[in-house]
């Protein structure tokens, strides 16, 4: 294949999913498949000369699309919407085209360039703090991360090594590390601690000093009961306990952990020997879109010394209107926050923007320098590689630039707002209808309903029976 039979068959690709998307009205939200339905569509072994893009094109309605649940189809209304747009289809062709993997800025500067200013242009539409761009002269920054949940586990093991720094500057212990046997095995190692990594010569062992299981295997961190189920991957992964703080119904009648929740937990867990690290707080939950109040959980992890992460998924977006300012009250207590652009932003998946209070520091918990990765603008420029886990990266701010250059932000404005409006639209029609109650009330694109007088496995039934049919695609919580 050459340019030109790219230009060809590219084109006719183009109109494959342009098609697609004037026809989508035309198909069911969900597939009438089984498990395993493609193997009477693909070969058990691949070709071994090339085919006709002719054929490919043929089998594109059978094999792919027909076996699809299409989550732009207007009866869709499962798990959360993820945003779409031409403009960031556009975005996405030229980023596949470049291919570039812009770990550091060398690798591709316009990269690591344009993400940097791109999400200075979302800090200011949602009006978040200044030391959160890029531009500021502080220590603040903001990455494109593929998910919230890596966003989740970023943050959890940020937090976890802060801590650990400074447990370990304390005189306590100090005390310890001189008094005790392990303690002066330890400090051995410590007084050869060169940047930020502890060298074992006897081993052979590289270790961070601000990862010691020693230290974190008495951290604590919270979260709501409400939370997304990557935060307790998160804590899985990273060895860490996890307590659920009971959610009670407060702000908006929905459901949020409140300030003397977060404080009980605090005090309980120190009385039991426990760390107390981190508060990872949600704002917009995936069963109720509910809002654990950042500022007033925010002064408490401050006092507290908790590190305070804010999981904005879905609703962040919102907060590019006026109206929905609130969901972003507070966030000058934050130490890391993050949303999806490609649940309600009109950026197709992966979007992902986070951002640090204090990047630079947390950059070292990140940071593994080999000599291929170093290049002479590594004092002035910034690395992405050391905000995340993976070391490659896509071009991911093109989405955001294209959308935001050719639709602009009114657009995008409109359109929340219109999905507010759909949602308040339906919670009417369901309090008319007479057979269904609200579980909780109506926020922003959710709207939680039941049968009125029924029991979990009643909803339950009539939710599979609404499956089953495939005209729409629903999905339950509790």
């Amino acid at each position: 294949m050459d340019s030109q039979k790219l230009r060809t068959e590219g084109k006719k690709m183009l109109d494959f999913v342009a098609d697609y998307w004037d026809g989508i009205r035309d198909r069911k939200p969900l597939p009438d498949v089984k498990p395993g339905y493609i193997n009477d569509l693909v070969p058990a072994q691949a070709p071994a000369t090339p085919e006709d893009w002719a054929k490919i094109f043929d089998d594109l309605e059978n094999v792919v699309v027909n076996g699809a649940t299409h989550w732009h189809h207007p009866h869709f209304f499962a798990y959360f919407p993820t945003a779409l747009s031409y403009q960031s289809i556009m975005a996405d062709i030229l980023s596949g085209g470049i291919a570039g993997i812009g770990f550091t800025w060398k690798s591709c500067p316009s990269m690591t360039e344009l993400e940097m200013s791109s999400l200075d242009w979302v800090v200011d539409l949602m009006g978040l703090p200044e030391h959160f761009k890029n531009s500021h002269n502080g220590p603040g920054c903001g990455i494109i991360q593929s998910t919230a949940s890596d966003s989740t586990m970023i943050a959890i093991m940020a937090a976890r090594a802060t801590h650990v720094e400074r447990i370990k500057s304390e005189p306590t212990f100090m005390k310890w590390v001189s008094e005790t046997g392990v303690g002066k095995t330890l400090k051995n190692i410590f007084d050869r601690v060169k940047v930020n990594k502890v060298d074992d010569e006897a081993s052979g062992m590289i270790t961070p000093y601000f990862h010691d299981p020693t230290v974190f295997e008495r951290f604590v961190m919270y979260c709501s009961d409400q939370a997304h189920s990557s935060v307790e991957k998160g804590a899985m992964l990273s060895a860490v306990r996890m307590r659920k703080l009971k959610a009670t119904r407060g702000f908006l009648g929905n459901y949020g952990v409140s300030r003397e929740t977060l404080q009980n937990a605090i005090k309980e867990d120190r009385a039991r020997g426990y760390i107390p690290f981190m508060f990872l707080a949600t704002v917009g939950t995936t069963c109720s879109c509910g809002v654990d109040q950042v500022d007033e959980l925010g002064p408490v992890c401050v006092e507290e010394g908790l590190y305070l992460h804010v999981d904005a998924a879905y609703a962040g977006t919102f907060a590019l209107c006026e109206e929905f300012k609130y969901l972003i009250r507070g966030m000058e207590h934050v130490d890391s926050f993050n949303f999806n652009l490609h649940k309600a932003g009109m950026v197709n998946f992966d979007c992902s923007p986070m951002w640090f209070k204090n990047g630079t520091h947390v950059s070292r918990y990140f940071n593994v320098d080999a000599v291929y990765l170093a290049h002479e603008y590594q004092t002035t420029a910034s690395d992405y590689r050391h905000l995340q886990v993976a070391l490659g990266r896509r071009f991911r701010s093109l989405k955001i630039w294209f959308v935001l250059r050719n639709m602009g932000v009114d657009k995008i404005r409109e359109y929340l707002r219109r999905t507010e409006l759909l949602a308040a639209e339906f919670s009417k029609l369901i309090l008319e209808n007479g057979k269904f109650e609200h579980f909780v009330p109506q926020h922003l694109g959710l709207t939680c309903f039941r049968l009125k007088n029924s029991t979990n496995a009643d909803n339950e039934k009539l939710c599979n029976a609404i499956n089953d049919d495939r005209r729409i695609h629903l999905v339950p919580s509790t």
